[in-house]
């Protein structure tokens, strides 16, 4: 009859061979490549290769790829409870040896390496980094990704939504977006824009009459609409009623101007906000700790210049 072998057997085997024990104390909470553990070791790459795969084998350590490398680690918090009590003992055994401590020497030196090389980059690259970073990544990346700081729990209004870019940045990190406009036809459009996303509610609606019931939201944002009410107060208001006490609502539009030609082009009802009358206008409808913040200007933009409000529900 055959009898399998208890699995402490195996990692017995596995872990009796000195220099699979040193490569598993470099591997031990870090990732390093097969050309950092032969420099690290002073082995040839072939010795190094039949190791590792001997330790992958035996699920001591596993790889993942990194552009044209592998990197190795050890998996510790996958082991079974033998095995790590195992590796435990081996460590507290081999740890302490010469090789050991010639290994942990030349591992602060590679890893040291890794920094110069980043910091080399950075130093040499420095006045280039914003366009070498948007050549890569493009400019909006950031910006994006600072939807993720939002609860996943929340249920956030895009209340003037247009044709839905704010709520297709919102949808992906948030539980429901209920987003409202009063143009069937940037409705429309923004239906075709958020046709990927399960958690968005779209309904036509007037910003000062919303469609939507009292405190069912975490947040509400009102993006460059501001200007195209013409009792933006109200507007307010309503934003103060559909939100949760303790909830957030955050404005985006424009500092004072004088383009009165946006009025007959674009329809603006007001040319601007100052930050008084902002701020005036949300305590009035309700929110306290009110901060105002002229944003940066965009080299590449033609319209006045931008600001953020935000405020809490009382």
């Amino acid at each position: 009859m055959n009898v399998r072998a208890p699995a402490i057997l195996d990692h017995l085997a596995a872990l009796a061979d000195t220099t699979r024990s040193r490569i598993l104390l470099l591997l031990d909470r870090r990732e390093l490549t097969v050309s950092e553990l032969c420099a690290i070791m002073q082995l040839p790459q072939s010795t190094v290769s039949r190791h590792l795969k001997a330790l992958v084998d035996t699920g001591w350590i596993v790889a993942r790829a990194d552009g044209t490398s592998r990197l190795y680690t050890m998996t510790r918090d996958e082991l079974d409870a033998p095995a790590r009590r195992l590796w435990l003992l081996v460590r507290e055994q081999v740890g302490p040896g010469a090789a050991a401590a010639q290994d942990q020497r030349r591992l602060h030196a590679a890893l040291a390496a890794r920094r110069s090389t980043s910091q080399e980059f950075f130093s040499s690259s420095a006045g280039q980094w914003d366009r070498v970073r948007d050549e890569l990544f493009g400019d909006r990346f950031h910006l994006l990704a600072l939807a993720a700081l939002a609860d996943p729990g929340w249920v956030i209004g895009d209340l003037g939504c247009g044709t839905g870019e704010i709520s297709a940045a919102l949808a992906p990190f948030v539980r429901r977006v209920v987003a409202v406009d009063g143009s069937a036809a940037m409705l429309a459009a923004a239906k075709k824009r958020l046709a990927g996303f399960g958690n968005v509610d779209l309904r036509r609606g007037e910003l000062e009459s919303l469609p939507i019931d009292d405190g069912r939201l975490n947040a509400a944002m009102l993006t460059l609409v501001l200007h195209h009410l013409p009792e933006p107060q109200k507007a307010l208001a309503e934003a103060a009623r559909v939100v949760a006490p303790g909830g957030r609502v955050l404005i985006v539009d424009m500092q004072p101007h004088d383009r009165d030609s946006y009025r007959q082009q674009m329809g603006h009802v007001w040319l601007g906000f100052a930050a008084d009358q902002i701020r005036t206008m949300l305590i009035d409808s309700g929110f306290e700790e009110i901060r105002v913040v002229p944003l940066p200007p965009d080299p590449r933009a033609k319209g006045p210049g931008l600001f953020v409000a935000a405020g809490r529900r009382s």
